[in-house]
């Protein structure tokens, strides 16, 4: 029994991965295989090669995408977006999703910007209790002059971070947070091994198996004095 136990185990550790892998990809591609039908029926490939190709729909998604941004890379396309990001913000309901959802996506796209940029030790959900976070940016007007304003801070000199605390095993959910940039601790490892070190429950440490601790432990010595927001 112990050997069967020991088989079975080992054998959900190869198999359960890939499964997931492989139906995390077929439901990308078959998601995107539905693009192709907004051609029209006679230019579909189902119909101009008699059978289903699978994939294809990537590849059209990736030439659509190409396609645009390199319209919106030069000046006649720049003026072209400019122009449909005008009309669409003349229509009463599609202007507060659209430039809501455009806000967003300006934020986690853009080259210059900041978000999800940086993974932070911050301590969450109270004092004493420690947990990874995302820089998402930094208040502004009358928040950050609210935030100055709370008991127990350096008044106008406080710096405040906008972070992100995702959930655990699905990084999705989450909470927004704001936090005194004196009670966060930039960690070194990178934004993709974080959230391998969230999704995996703290099963997966970076950098080996005591390098988590030891990245705790400095942030609590470090941090001893501050009082989070």
């Amino acid at each position: 029994m112990p050997s069967l136990r020991k088989w079975l185990l080992a054998g959900l550790l190869v198999l359960v991965p890939l499964i997931i892998t492989l139906w995390v990809l077929d439901w990308v591609v078959t998601t995107l295989d539905q693009t192709l039908h907004i051609l029209p029926v006679n230019w579909q490939p189902d119909q101009l090669l008699g059978m289903h190709v699978p994939g294809l729909g990537v590849v059209f998604a990736l030439a659509v995408v190409l396609s645009i941004g390199a319209l919106a890379s030069n000046i006649i396309g720049n003026k072209l977006v400019h122009w449909w990001h005008a009309l669409l913000h003349r229509i009463p309901v599609v202007r507060s999703i659209y430039s809501g959802v455009k806000q967003i996506s300006d934020t986690l796209f853009s080259e210059k910007g900041n978000a999800f940029r940086k993974a932070l030790l911050v301590q969450w959900p109270h004092e004493g209790m420690w947990t990874i976070a995302f820089l998402t940016g930094a208040p502004s007007g009358d928040v950050l002059r609210q935030l100055q304003a709370q008991p127990g801070g350096a008044g106008a000199q406080d710096e405040f971070h906008s972070v992100f605390v995702p959930t655990t095993p699905n990084p999705t959910g989450g909470y927004f947070v704001l936090v005194r940039k004196s009670a966060c601790v930039e960690l070194q490892m990178s934004v993709d091994a974080a959230l391998t070190y969230i999704v995996s429950m703290g099963v997966i440490v970076p950098g080996g198996p005591n390098n988590g601790h030891i990245q705790v432990a400095q942030a609590a010595a470090a941090s001893t004095t501050n009082t989070p927001s």
